[in-house]
């Protein structure tokens, strides 16, 4: 479920649940791209055998960062301002990661708006932001992403 809006209407949103995105599985490939891409290659990601043998998950795990990289795409998904030039990841206030996401789950976001403020040009977003996974009994991410949406030229 999308909730799509525009920028004169997202203020009137705080406090209101925005949906979820699709379910997003989290293959081995991907897990491998993003250990090339970021130079984390420990063996509980990229090493099927050892992490099936010795890791206290029963196989590869993705990584943490992975998981919290996964909230532009899935944010997408949750909330379309139709009135922007552009949105931007503006940080982050708060990470966890609760549990862990095995290769081979399929993840998916949940999110709520949590608060809005004017700057220059557009608005920042606090979103309120839960990635689980699909069987699992705790959230895999939670996470407070701030984005910032422009009308028109950023300053």
């Amino acid at each position: 479920m999308t909730t799509t809006t525009t920028m004169a209407e997202v203020p009137g949103l705080v406090g209101t649940e925005l949906g979820s995105s699709e379910w997003h599985e989290v293959t081995q490939e991907h897990v491998n791209l993003f250990a090339d891409a970021t130079g984390d290659h420990q063996w509980i990601h990229v090493d099927v055998e050892r992490a099936t043998a010795e890791s206290p998950f029963g196989g590869p795990i993705a990584h943490g960062y992975l998981t919290l990289s996964l909230l532009a795409p899935l944010s997408s998904q949750v909330l379309e301002v139709t009135d922007t030039v552009m949105g931007v990841n503006y940080g982050l206030n708060k990470v966890r990661f609760p549990a862990p996401v095995p290769v081979g789950s399929r993840v998916r976001l949940t999110a709520s708006l949590k608060q809005v403020e004017e700057v220059t040009g557009g608005l920042q977003l606090t979103l309120a932001a839960v990635i689980e996974r699909g069987g699992g009994d705790k959230p895999v991410c939670i996470a407070e992403p701030v984005f910032r949406y422009y009308g028109g030229r950023a300053a």
